[in-house]
């Protein structure tokens, strides 16, 4: 004789900010996701929840209704409801949303399984945001793919994360070797694009990494950046100050900032200088403008689309995955 089937009981917490009908929502599809709910299991009827858990009918509706629009339950009249197909839920967790990332979240979200939803959040490489965001997806989700950045409480946090569920994207920092990683070389790979058009480079007389005081990004690239520079008899200089930033005739800029971009081109036009001609800029990460502006932006960039397809497959499978997006050099007419 088979087991029954334990009753589903829904997972309410009064002392939440979160709305009563949101955790009615996300208790169906974290059973779903958890196998305690499977395709045709019948769920309680509206007058049963109003009156287990003391709430209204419109809160009750509300929930079923979303859920009915997202297609996991459906209705039959005077049957009531049941689950219609499984739906795992995924929480993608990213820095910011700038235009480089939109190709990844549109990969990401183009490469999902029909029953695959994904809530898209961002820390803004604010700790305490970033802690309570994930405090608060604890329990909800079946897989985690989360861009983390350089602080001190950060290997502490994703460890609130259960290893199997949780990708690490981008930047491959506060990882284990038995980590699932995808992330891209800031290093190495800067420093072997720069060799590659060291013909273009050398023209001018002087390099320069702009790394102004609100980047974010890996001081990394700046490593590598000066031993290419080293080993090529390069005269370079790092510049960490956005206010006082010149640009000069005869100088190739390399910049982490699509902010300095803006300056760069700005006073180019100003002062009637050439990008490629009278001075260079190579901009790092691709968006889908620089090829178009001031006849085109050589960059060092990662494949983000790429990037975004193999967090997807992580996604829809039980795969482990360490793996490092290639990144290349794009060269136009900036250089």
């Amino acid at each position: 004789m088979s087991k029954k089937k334990k009753v589903f009981k829904f997972q309410l917490n009064t002392g939440e900010d979160v709305p009563k009908f949101r955790q009615l929502i996300d208790s169906v599809n974290h059973a779903i996701s958890e196998n305690r709910l499977s395709v045709g299991d019948h769920l309680p009827s509206v007058n049963q929840i109003c009156k287990e858990y003391s709430l209204s009918r419109d809160t009750v509706f509300k929930a079923y209704s979303i859920l009915k629009e997202q297609g996991v339950i459906d209705s039959v009249p005077n049957k009531g409801y049941f689950v219609a197909r499984e739906v795992r839920r995924v929480f993608l967790f990213l820095d910011t949303f700038k235009a480089y990332k939109e190709v990844l979240y549109d990969s990401f979200t183009k490469n999902l399984p029909t029953n695959v939803m994904a809530d898209v959040h961002f820390h803004h490489y604010n700790i305490d945001v970033f802690r309570r965001q994930i405090e608060e997806s604890i329990g909800k989700y079946t897989k985690y793919v989360v861009m983390p950045f350089d602080a001190t409480e950060m290997h502490q946090i994703l460890e609130m994360i259960p290893s199997e569920k949780l990708l690490i994207v981008d930047w491959n920092i506060y990882s284990k070797p038995t980590s699932n990683m995808l992330y891209q070389d800031f290093g190495q790979s800067v420093f072997e694009g720069l060799q590659s058009v060291s013909h273009l480079i050398k023209k001018y007389r002087e390099a320069v990494f702009l790394y102004p005081d609100y980047t974010n990004h890996p001081y990394e690239s700046v490593e590598y950046f000066c031993k290419y520079c080293i080993e090529n008899n390069i005269p370079h200089v790092v510049s960490r100050d956005p206010e006082n930033f010149e640009v000069r005739d005869g100088v190739i800029y390399f910049s982490v900032s699509d902010r300095m971009l803006g300056k760069f081109l700005d006073q180019c036009r100003e002062k009637k200088l050439e990008p490629g001609v009278n001075t260079g800029i190579i901009s790092y990460n691709e968006t889908p403008m620089k090829k178009f502006i001031y006849k085109g932006i050589t960059v060092i960039t990662t494949d983000f689309k790429l990037m975004g397809q193999k967090a997807a497959e992580f996604v829809s499978g039980d795969t482990t995955m360490q793996y490092c997006v290639p990144t290349r050099i794009l060269v136009r007419e900036s250089l």
